[in-house]
């Protein structure tokens, strides 16, 4: 129903009523002059509320009894007709935000609609003057006039004679309805209802209270409810979300639902505490884009990495194949691992597998020793060129440890905490995207993160416990 239908129906509901007494506005309560405009509409919209303000949610006196209460139902009803129409103001709202439904401010609702129109109880009034931020639009209106819904939106209604420019209403009309009802930053609502007899005539009280409560005077002027603009050009940082329903005009701030901006893929669940994604079986990587149905035949399953670790005398990407080792293939020994530098480049990934194809594991440098044998035979190698294949990026070589976003730290292949680093002056330093470390040779081969996806050469380790029990090659 229209608002303008609605003034029409709740005039003839007043008129139903002979003899009726006028119900005035609380004197302490006014927030202005009866309208003589649109008298159909606004003689059944006396003003009994003004504005107060909360700072915690507000607590029913226990004194109050609770009468009546709205149905879960009607109190959707009201918060969905709220939103709505938040959504339809013009000029449009820049920083309209999005109301949600506070049982406290709704039990302080019902409490004020028990009066049905009468004074404050000493209770009451006392609970009010403590909840400061709170704003109020009352309503009482014949029995069966009409319903919640219809009195929200002739508030609304009101908002014909409000002038956004100047922020007035237009001169013996009330808006004050209307400008509560619209007040940009007022992100809380509960409402009450409760039927009543006044003056032996059975009559309803609508009462709606916002939180933080609006309609603030500067040196006697009201402000302006909203400030105008594309919609939700204005959000604050924390309602940076949008909110627009299919029936909304605009849209409305609200506190993001997805603050990452990132979602999960094939079903993941997304921690937005942490902005991870939890995986669901089968699918690994960042997003839950990369499905994972490796099966490790001898080894255990690496779900970070969608990768095995494999037992010792196996090799390959499943761990199925039995590792032949020829001996003389060992570049370095260092305290019996045997270290080997590979003539061609790849990618971190590529180069891991080709590692562990061979039977053994990109390099774990665990100690200064280990670091510095390395470091002095990688730069009498760059002097020697020894490389087949040309086909690298940089002169640089990958070791065994990435960037771990799940555990926020850098991870050894084999998911071992680094105990021992050597990262050059300033690195790491473009962590949580991915990143694999290297041997930088301008930084005498201390470590770097880098682009996984560069192209390498690598080193490989082969634990003396691993290549005692292989088969010696041909």
């Amino acid at each position: 129903m229209k608002p303008g239908k609605q003034a029409g129906r709740l005039r003839e509901a007043m008129s139903a009523a002979p003899g009726r007494t006028a119900i005035q506005p609380e004197p302490s309560l006014w927030l202005g002059n009866q309208s003589r405009w649109l008298g159909l509409l606004l003689l059944l919209l006396p003003l009994l509320g003004i504005t107060w303000t909360e700072v915690q949610p507000p607590q029913l006196p226990k004194q109050v009894p609770i009468v009546q209460a709205l149905s879960r139902k009607e109190s959707f009803l009201i918060l969905t007709t709220h939103n709505r129409l938040r959504s339809q103001v013009h000029p449009s709202a820049a920083n309209m935000q999005r109301m949600d439904w506070s049982e406290s401010l709704a039990q302080l609702a019902q409490a004020r609609a028990a009066l049905c129109g009468t004074s404050a109880t000493p209770n009451l009034a006392a609970t009010l003057r403590n909840t400061p931020d709170v704003g109020w639009n009352v309503q009482l209106l014949p029995m069966g006039s009409a319903s919640f819904v219809e009195v929200v939106n002739v508030w609304f209604a009101e908002g014909l004679q409000y002038r956004h420019g100047s922020a007035e209403c237009a001169h013996n009309a009330t808006c004050a309805h209307y400008t509560q009802l619209v007040w940009a930053t007022s992100s809380q609502l509960g409402c009450g209802w409760q039927p009543c007899f006044v003056d032996q005539v059975a009559t309803e009280a609508f009462v709606c209270a916002y939180s933080p409560g609006g309609n603030w005077e500067i040196n006697g002027k009201m402000i302006a409810p909203y400030k105008k603009g594309p919609w939700c050009s204005l959000c604050t940082a924390s309602v940076s979300g949008c909110f627009k329903a299919w029936d909304h005009a605009g849209g409305l701030c609200e506190v993001p639902r997805n603050p990452c901006r990132m979602s999960c893929r094939n079903l993941g669940h997304l921690n937005i505490s942490t902005c991870r994604c939890h995986c669901p079986p089968g699918y690994t990587g960042r997003y839950c884009q990369v499905r994972c149905s490796i099966q490790c035949v001898h080894g255990r399953f690496q779900r970070e990495e969608c990768s095995c670790v494999c037992d010792i005398g196996y090799g390959g990407a499943q761990c199925a194949t039995k590792v032949h080792f020829p001996f003389h293939t060992c570049d370095l020994r260092i305290d019996g691992d045997c270290f080997m530098v590979s003539p061609e480049a790849d990618t971190y990934y590529g180069a891991k597998m080709k590692c562990q194809g061979k039977g053994g594991v990109l390099a774990q440098i665990e100690s200064q020793k280990v670091q510095d044998i390395l470091a002095f035979y990688l730069d009498h190698l760059e002097t020697t060129n020894k490389v087949t294949d040309s086909d690298f990026e940089t002169k640089n070589f990958w070791i065994g440890l990435t960037y771990k976003a799940a555990k926020d730290s850098f991870r050894w292949t084999t998911g071992e905490h680094k105990s021992f680093t050597s990262f050059a002056f300033g690195q790491p330093d473009n962590q949580g995207f991915g990143n694999c470390v290297e041997m930088q040779a301008s930084a005498a081969f201390n470590w770097n993160d880098q682009r996984c996806k560069t192209r390498n050469r690598y080193i490989c380790q082969f634990a003396q416990k691993h290549y005692s029990q292989w088969e010696p090659g041909p």
